[in-house]
């Protein structure tokens, strides 16, 4: 079935109450655990066609934000989420107070009550207007970037078409491409601080009425972190410190050298990573999608499939263009059995990498489609990162296809690029923490936290305020996940540590790395994080002798790359 042809229907709010309500008192009154199987799998069934419908609202709102009839029904979602799960909660509760719990937990495994009683935690009917307002909140968030109109060179562009003018190869326009996209954030900066500062003021208060002191507790149960705490964080933290920051300074530092530039960089010149241009992939938007089903038909038949089957449904939209919000993701349609993979292609490294990214996501959740419960589709965050950044190095030996004569320079700038977004990245989170430990900060205040944290994890870049917003120490606006999804992009740290052990093992042989891969994926989200990878015979990223062992092999790879490779004849 094409994505086109999926019919959406707004569920009937009061219906569904009354089937969950019933559902759970069903559950309640289960003479026998068949029975209780039963109502069990009527549940399921139901929360994926829920999903699907929610699911399929969002996808169709921001595949074109101006569309009044999605916009209404995501506003219907975003005041309905918050009521039902009060209803949801109750299920939950019924379900750890069965007495056939040893029954599910020898079919389905102990995680779904690990995670049931951490859901348990992170709400209250008392804080359901606040759910609503946040909903409110990001959603204006997602539409002010979205409608953005960026003047450059005589004509309006949105965010994500600005990303290619941001890496011309020429100095002048590289440098104006970056000046009128901060410009347009400068304008817009009352507002951008007015959001957050509601954001956070908003989930402070949300923690303190569920018992907590203030909103990281919260947070970490609605990241359903089940296996490391805030400590190991912390301790995950000072080891990026230790050993990645250093091999990142040495990558800016030769980038440096090659543009003949004085270190530190400003923000426009370390997008250039070569004097020549950064690799840009050939052809066009279908020509990439064409190389990324050849890719998979030759990695292995379970990604042939998968990617076939995302090609013939329509099942990936990838061109920017207005009313289309920014960003990439991948989500999934359980009553189809499918994923859907949104994205914004615009002319640079990073549309191969959506294909390789996003559809790592997509094929996690592929081979896990009938995975019951619902939930086991999807691992939790981190380890879900893990599939679609690993994807990206396995993809390799096929780069090729995506870059023709330029697919070394892209190994090259795709792992230099690995090892310098985690110092970014932790940055990302410490500031989330700092913000959320002290929420009476003020925007100022939280301007100068991020200037201060980037001397800590991004000592290549320059400050000195010539580029509006970025070199003002302003540029934590533009990470949607810091409004959207507080306390997200840590995750994407962790995962990128466990492909970098990925790729290293890709240095000895690509099919062993694919098999430990594979033994990954299969296990969906049924495993904590670091049971899954100790299943698939992989190191927890908080040992640090994984991130050390990692930049150790990243490091050598980097140096001894031939120098006549770096820049095109």
């Amino acid at each position: 079935m094409k994505f086109s042809e999926m019919l959406y229907e707004r569920p009937d709010e009061e219906d569904l109450i009354r089937r969950i309500k019933e559902l759970t008192q069903n559950l309640k009154d289960a003479e026998n655990y068949a029975a209780a199987r039963a109502v069990f799998m009527e549940m399921d069934k139901l929360e994926r066609h829920v999903e699907t419908m929610g699911t399929l609202a969002s996808i169709r709102n921001s595949l074109d934000s101006r569309d009044a009839y999605y916009d209404e029904e995501r506003k219907f979602w975003n005041e309905a989420e918050p009521r039902i799960e009060e209803y949801s909660q109750a299920w939950n509760v019924a379900l750890l107070e069965s007495p056939f719990r040893k029954d599910f937990a020898e079919e389905f495994g102990q995680l779904m009550f690990l995670n049931t009683e951490i859901a348990l935690k992170t709400f209250s009917p008392e804080i359901i207007p606040d759910l609503q307002k946040e909903n409110d909140l990001v959603m204006a968030y997602e539409k002010l970037i979205s409608s953005a109109q960026v003047s450059f060179e005589g004509k309006n562009w949105t965010i994500p078409q600005m990303t290619a003018f941001k890496s011309d190869p020429d100095d002048a326009r590289r440098l104006a491409a970056w000046k009128a996209e901060g410009t347009w954030f400068m304008e817009n900066q009352a507002e951008l601080d007015r959001l957050y500062d509601e954001l956070v003021r908003l989930r402070d208060a949300m923690g303190r009425k569920l018992g907590y002191d203030g909103y990281l507790p919260l947070g970490y149960y609605r990241m359903e972190r089940n296996c490391y705490t805030k400590e190991d964080l912390k301790k995950f933290r000072e080891n990026v410190v230790r050993y990645v920051v250093p091999v990142a300074e040495e990558i800016y530092q030769r980038q440096a050298e090659r543009q003949g530039r004085t270190y530190p960089l400003s923000f426009a010149d370390a997008a250039l990573e070569f004097r020549s241009g950064n690799p840009r992939p050939k052809g066009t938007a279908e020509d990439i999608l064409l190389a990324g089903r050849q890719f998979y038909d030759e990695l292995s038949p379970e990604t042939s499939e998968f990617f076939r089957a995302m090609l013939d449904g329509d099942m990936l939209d990838v061109i920017s263009r207005e009313g289309k919000m920014d960003g990439g993701y991948c989500t999934s349609l359980p009553d189809y059995g499918i994923p859907f993979i949104f994205a914004n292609f615009n002319g640079t490294q990073g549309d191969v990498e959506v294909v390789t990214h996003e559809a790592g996501h997509g094929f996690e959740w592929w081979m896990n489609r009938d995975r019951i419960p619902v939930s086991y589709g999807w691992a939790s965050m981190e380890a879900s990162e893990v599939h679609s950044m690993s994807m990206e190095f396995l993809a390799w030996p096929w780069e090729e296809l995506f870059f023709g004569d330029e697919a070394d320079r892209f190994r090259y700038s795709h792992l230099a690029a690995a090892i310098t977004f985690i110092p970014y990245g932790t940055m990302v989170d410490h500031f989330q923490h700092i913000v959320y430990e002290k929420p009476e900060l003020t925007p100022e205040d939280r301007h100068g936290v991020w200037k201060e944290l980037m001397g800590i994890y991004m000592p290549w870049m320059k400050l000195d305020g010539e580029i509006p917003f970025y070199s003002d120490g302003m540029h934590w606006q533009y990470k949607h996940h810091i409004y959207t999804s507080p306390l997200y992009y840590i995750d994407y740290c962790l995962a990128q540590t466990v492909s970098l052990e990925i790729w290293s093992l890709m240095q000895k042989d690509h099919r062993d790395a694919f098999d430990h891969y594979m033994a990954y994926t299969r296990q969906g989200g049924s495993r904590v994080f670091t049971e899954l990878l100790s299943e698939a015979g992989l190191t927890s990223p908080f040992e640090p002798a994984c991130l050390e062992e990692v930049c150790r092999t990243a490091k050598a790879y980097l140096e001894a790359f031939p120098k006549d490779k770096l820049e095109k004849a």
